[in-house]
């Protein structure tokens, strides 16, 4: 379905700290440095945008935010958290992956003004398949939110496996839960809890502020892995998981406002030993294939997420990306919005 909603491309794009004064952008990165477990975003930045506007990025239009709040890889890399992200409508957010540090980056991005991502409020995750950097971050999210509050249990949708895996987390917390119930803190009875949905590809989740629809993509070794679109009342948002190059995206996309895409660099991967490039070629998208790819796919924003470099540079990766797709380009870090 394409989305014939337009608007102003640089209206689509702004940072979590644009909402701050300059003086609290200088205590939240003092904490960064001193917290690696709320580090914000990293102290030596590539490219914003590869239109990037000058002054001050403009406010996203619209009720619908995309919040990244984990740009990693597997890789231990300090100034990424693992794989999550946000689409925040009308103040309410759904996540879609739950990579280590989810909740404390939500909880940085509600600290620099999205208020939606108040811990508690994370009450449901749309996970795009099962590998651990997508979901090391799960039992955190089913129990950190109810330690501060969350009566809600967590609303969980996967691929096959998904409702096995929060099984076993209950069983592995089950003294703490034990613990936090019958001992002496004044814990809520229902937060803890799991909802849990194996679901196939097509619509999985409707409410007021959404239709969240499941694909399947190529991620190597998996039988199911998925990509999500997410339809708004304004806005069309398409995240493609972690996926070798698929027509699959592109016809979920068709013209959508954004496309969050995983991507390597092609010219590191030239560099890889001939095992890692079968791995890769197999699981995941180079820069030059997801320029292809976006051609087709048309979306107006193009967001890279889920990066390896390689020794390669952002400048690098763009202008790999912009080989045959002429659109806007945004190298993702963790804590932007768009």
């Amino acid at each position: 379905m394409k989305n014939d909603i337009r608007r102003d491309r640089s209206s689509l794009r702004r940072r979590v700290p644009s909402v701050c004064s300059r003086s609290l952008l200088v205590g939240v990165a003092l904490v960064a440095m001193l917290s690696p477990a709320i580090a914000g975003t990293s102290q030596s930045r590539g490219p914003e945008s590869s239109h990037a506007d000058a002054g001050e990025p403009h406010e996203p239009t619209g009720s619908t935010q995309l919040v990244l709040l984990g740009t990693g890889t597997p890789n231990a890399e300090p100034d990424r958290s693992g794989p999550a992200l946000a689409v925040v409508v009308n103040g309410t957010p759904y996540l879609v992956d739950a990579g280590p540090g989810v909740v404390r980056r939500a909880a940085a991005a509600r600290d620099a003004g999205i208020e939606a991502l108040d811990p508690p409020n994370l009450d449901i995750v749309f996970l795009t398949h099962l590998h651990s950097d997508h979901t090391v971050g799960l039992p955190d999210l089913i129990f950190t939110p109810w330690t501060l509050g969350r009566t809600k249990p967590l609303r969980i949708f996967g691929p096959r496996g998904t409702k096995a895996m929060a099984r076993h987390l209950e069983k592995a917390y089950r003294q703490d839960v034990h613990i936090r119930l019958d001992g002496l803190e004044p814990a809520n009875r229902t937060g803890w809890r799991v909802q849990v949905h194996d679901v196939e590809a097509g619509l999985v989740y409707q409410d007021a502020n959404v239709r969240v629809t499941a694909f399947l993509v190529r991620h190597g070794s998996w039988k199911q892995a998925f990509g999500y679109r997410f339809d708004t009342p304004d806005r069309s948002i398409v995240v493609s998981g972690d996926t070798a190059p698929t027509d699959a995206v592109a016809r979920a996309c068709d013209g959508c406002d954004i496309l969050v895409h995983e991507v390597y660099s092609q010219a590191g991967f030239e560099k890889r030993s001939p095992a890692w490039q079968r791995y890769h070629s197999a699981f995941h998208t180079s820069a030059v294939q997801l320029s292809r790819l976006a051609a087709r796919a048309h979306p107006h924003m193009l967001v890279l997420t889920h990066v390896l470099l390689w020794e390669s540079t952002p400048e690098d990766l763009i202008a790999e990306v912009h080989s045959a797709f002429d659109g806007e380009v945004v190298y993702g870090r963790d804590l932007d919005v768009y």
